[in-house]
């Protein structure tokens, strides 16, 4: 905060309060009385004379005018059997009773417990969460502890991220944050025991997948530990160390996919045994995920005291950099071995939505301004924001829900209204990046919010509220994996989500192939970013709605939840699958949404 003066004082604070607040007739005419010796030398002029005189005829004539009662506007107010008016005085006349009415005083300063203490029981809502990572940690741990992730109808494990036991690092940070001491520890434990040795003898994993889930996990584990330590926590589990030095070795092996690429932009796919590491099969890179690595190893970097991990990672931002753009949008493929993007494809949805995500993160965790030279991740990110308001943000029809679209062919192609559930993290994203994490209300106080800021926050509730209606359109208030929209060139009336009573039910298209559910967080994670920067409860209680439609829908009674094959039919048929993301992105996000 800044220590320049504000241009007025505490008192004249408690002056405008003052104005407000009732005074009984005894202190009137007190202080009338007192008053009176300083206004006397004011009436001993002719001038002064007169112009009292001229008040007192005026106050005179006020007073004995009375105005009929023609223009009064009524509004009435059903109530059950009963009829209220309200009456607006419109004439401009003024009441003889009004001139001796109470002030108007100044409400109540009410605690953040007062305000809202009529609506939902927060507190309550937070436990029913935690019971819910309960029971998907008690399904896990039953019948595939140690496996990536939980089949839950078949009751087994299955490793298909490589068999570092995702899941396991993945739920450790949300248990922590909740305070479930029997996860942290049984998972802890695990970690402490088995970890280390799968790291050096397992084969292939995909860079991205293993660094935002199992490094990104164990980082995450490390901060906290480190963060309850020497504090009366009651966290369970190993050494703070034990999760650094586990992460160390597996960030160790995961550098080959850097090493072993002949420019800046890595390798997709690493052979932890070996280290080494190699292109996919066809020889191409996701943009996003080449782009979403440097989070975790900027931070181990600087737990480690060791520069090689963030000097890899931040390779690839600054070579990216140099590329050519389309007003700051870039395609979803990029070449390891040529450093060039591949494709036309410009989305923001798969492969292409973390890219601009972590521009701004990246940023935000170098310490904005303090560090020059990455000033050009924020213009990326800006520019990056403007091409996407200019080349995909739309309308749908009939309704007018903002969504953003694809060019799928670049950008002289065609527009396609297909809007991935992954592009949800959009809303978040901006609202982080007009505020810096601050509180609408205090950036706005502070005068921090220049005209592209106000407009990327608008944005972000317009996508925000197009992502929940993506949920309540359908039968089963949960999201379609991808939706397109009803615009002027597009259209189908008969796929829609299968909720006849959405006043979107023909804004929003679901063909039959994308009607899949996979347990996705990017929404809850917006909806939870902008209540927390605008504090407007609707977010948090459409957060509130989704985690009982996952409840109602996704839960499988043995242990666990389950993605759901089609989410606009009721009862939906399940997957048979838990992705390590529910323990790790949405009981995490959920639980922080409900807190106060």
């Amino acid at each position: 905060m800044s220590s320049k003066s504000l241009p007025y004082s505490n008192k004249d604070i408690l002056y405008d309060n003052a104005k407000f607040r009732h005074r009984s007739v005894f202190k009137v005419i007190n202080q009338t009385l007192l008053a009176s010796k300083v206004k006397h030398h004011c009436t001993s002029c002719s001038t002064g004379k007169f112009l009292a005189l001229l008040m007192i005829f005026g106050i005179a004539c006020l007073l004995l005018t009375h105005t009929s009662s023609t223009g009064s506007v009524s509004y009435g107010v059903a109530n059950g059997s009963r009829n209220d008016t309200y009456e607006h005085n419109i004439s401009g006349g003024i009441r003889f009773g009004n001139l001796f009415r109470r002030a108007p005083r100044l409400p109540p300063q009410l605690t953040p417990d007062q305000i809202g203490s009529s609506g939902p029981n927060w507190v309550d809502r937070q436990e029913i969460v935690k019971k819910a990572f309960i029971h998907a940690w008690s399904g896990y741990k039953r019948y595939a502890m140690g496996f990536d992730e939980l089949m839950p109808l078949s009751k087994q494990g299955v490793d298909g991220l490589g068999g570092l036991g995702a899941t396991v690092v993945d739920a450790l940070d949300t248990a922590m944050i909740m305070g479930v001491d029997e996860v942290v520890s049984e998972a802890g434990s695990w970690i402490e025991k088995h970890l280390s040795s799968r790291i050096s003898e397992k084969g292939q994993v995909n860079l991205f997948e293993t660094t935002i889930r199992v490094l990104g996990g164990l980082l995450s584990a490390y901060h906290l530990s480190s963060v309850n330590q020497g504090t009366n926590s009651t966290l369970k589990g190993p050494e703070p160390a034990v999760y650094l030095e586990t992460a160390k070795n597996l960030a160790d092996r995961l550098l080959s996919g850097f090493t072993s690429s002949p420019t800046a932009i890595p390798f997709g796919d690493v052979v932890l045994r070996d280290p080494s590491a190699h292109p996919a099969p066809d020889g191409l890179s996701s943009t996003s995920e080449v782009s979403t690595l440097q989070l975790e190893f900027n931070y181990l970097s600087t737990v480690s005291n060791d520069p090689k991990y963030t000097v890899a990672a931040m390779k690839v931002l600054e070579h990216m950099k140099t590329l050519p753009k389309v007003e700051g949008l870039v395609p979803i493929f990029i070449n390891p071995n040529s450093g060039e993007f591949s494709g036309n494809n410009i989305r923001l949805g798969s492969r292409g939505d973390s890219y601009y995500e972590y521009l701004l993160k990246v940023w935000l965790q170098k310490g904005l301004n303090r560090e020059s030279n990455l000033t050009y991740l924020y213009d990326m990110y800006e520019e990056a924001m403007k091409g996407v308001k200019h080349r995909l943000v739309r309308k749908s029809i009939p309704n007018g829900l903002v969504f953003v679209g694809e060019l799928p062919y670049g950008a002289d192609g065609d527009f396609s209204p297909k809007m991935d559930h992954l592009v949800c993290f959009l809303a978040g994203t901006l609202a982080l990046g007009a505020t810096k994490g601050i509180t609408k209300e205090k950036a706005l106080r502070d005068n921090l919010l220049n005209f592209e800021d106000l407009e990327n926050l608008k944005l972000a509730e317009d996508l925000a509220e197009t992502c929940f209606q993506m949920y309540s359109v359908t039968s089963t208030g949960l999201a379609p994996e991808i939706a397109y929209f009803h615009t002027e060139e597009f259209s189908d009336g008969h796929l829609d989500g299968g909720n006849k009573s959405s006043k979107y039910l023909n804004d929003i298209i679901i063909k039959r192939a994308d009607r899949h559910n996979l347990l996705r967080p990017e929404t809850v994670e917006s909806l939870f970013v902008l209540y927390r920067i605008t504090e407007d409860p609707k977010y948090r209680e459409w957060g509130w709605q989704i985690f009982e439609a996952f409840e109602k829908y996704t839960r499988v009674d043995t242990g666990g939840y389950s993605s759901l094959d089609d989410v606009t039919t009721i009862p939906p048929h399940k997957r048979d699958k838990m992705e390590t993301f529910f323990f790790g992105r949405d009981s995490k996000v959920s639980v922080l949404a409900v807190r106060r």
